[in-house]
């Protein structure tokens, strides 16, 4: 597994306002991709309820060392229906972030800049185009420009992001034939 969060270096955190220059201005780095869950026509692709899906996704959330590998601690601050908001250790490094969950839709992580960290946000949002075929559309953002001396490690980093999302479906997939997300036949509509 790879770890989703690769921090930006120094020097994003400082291009991130560049000399006179407002943020707003300054192109941020983007990056979306879509993950097939079920084609029925494939049977190659073990299918999920949205519902075991929806729990996967809200599982990564509240128990992320299960699904980031260089992920030592999470602690939950705060809790709501809707929130979570966490405290995050990988060795010495801790970062904070905010989780929002649209039921069944949508979940979000958010981490403000703090430190040597830039603002980013991921965006995990559950797509079904037609009944019984399901995506999820990961999409990144992060106040480090796409253009410049950055573009070569914002490409290295939106192929770690595939990467670690191929591996957060995989996770789900293993703990949903686990029955660890209930049973497909039990949360069919």
């Amino acid at each position: 597994m790879h770890n989703p969060l690769n921090f930006l270096p120094n020097r994003c955190r400082q291009a991130r306002n560049g000399p006179n220059i407002p943020y707003s201005w300054q192109t941020s780095m983007k990056f979306e991709h879509l993950i097939e869950i079920n084609n029925p026509g494939n049977p190659a692709i073990e299918l999920l309820s949205r519902e075991q899906l929806w729990r996967g996704l809200v599982l990564r959330a509240e128990a992320p060392t299960l699904f980031v590998e260089h992920l030592d601690s999470c602690n939950i601050l705060e809790r709501s229906d809707t929130i979570l908001s966490r405290s995050l250790r990988y060795g010495k490094l801790t970062v904070r972030d905010r989780v929002r969950f649209i039921d069944q839709y949508q979940v979000c992580y958010h981490v403000h800049a703090q430190g040597e960290i830039s603002a980013a946000s991921l965006t995990m949002t559950i797509e079904e185009p037609e009944s019984g075929y399901l995506f999820v559309r990961f999409t990144y953002e992060d106040e480090c420009q796409d253009t410049g001396p950055d573009a070569e490690y914002n490409d290295y980093r939106r192929s770690a992001y595939l990467e670690s999302d191929i591996d957060t479906i995989r996770t789900i997939r293993q703990l949903a034939a686990e029955g660890r997300l209930g049973k497909l036949s039990d949360m069919e509509h």
